[in-house]
């Protein structure tokens, strides 16, 4: 079996599974930043680093589709992208708050459950990456608490 018709099998597999589609991961990717747009950590983060949001969003379908579906469409190189990031375990958690909030309100519940599963992983290995790039070595259930001066956060925190 080629690796293009391997690949299609897998896709139709999730998609029987799950229900998802290109359309439901657009909806997701731009359901889910319209709210990071809006939230009070995380929208300063990325509003300094995005100034024009639909590449962004195209890029973040792509990526999506590669996750949850096994595309393979996209092909960039996101723990690279993100090592530089004012974040830490504080910003994860929103995010995963954000991002499976808007899962649940989009996406049927085996849908919801895929994408989730996934953003969980690439949120922890995202903040491992930071935290090695930082010169911390996690161990087993210990978070990235970087100082609040090296971090983008909401007056207040």
């Amino acid at each position: 079996m080629t690796e293009q018709r391997s690949r299609a099998a897998i896709q139709a597999e999730i998609a029987a599974r799950t229900g998802i589609d290109e359309a439901m991961i657009e909806r997701l990717v731009r359901g889910f930043y319209t709210k990071v747009r809006a939230d009070q950590m995380l929208g300063p983060v990325f509003d300094k680093r995005i100034a024009d949001w639909e590449p962004h969003l195209l890029r973040m379908m792509a990526f999506w589709s590669s996750v949850a579906l096994m595309s393979g469409v996209y092909h960039g190189r996101p723990m690279e992208m993100h090592l530089p990031l004012p974040v830490d375990a504080r910003h994860f958690d929103r995010w995963l708050a954000l991002f499976e909030e808007t899962a649940r309100e989009l996406c049927p519940p085996a849908a919801a459950e895929h994408f989730i599963e996934r953003a969980r992983r690439i949120a922890e290995s995202l903040e491992l990456g930071i935290a090695f790039r930082h010169g911390v070595m996690l161990r087993g259930g210990e978070r990235l608490k970087r100082p609040d001066a090296e971090l983008l956060l909401p007056a207040g925190d």
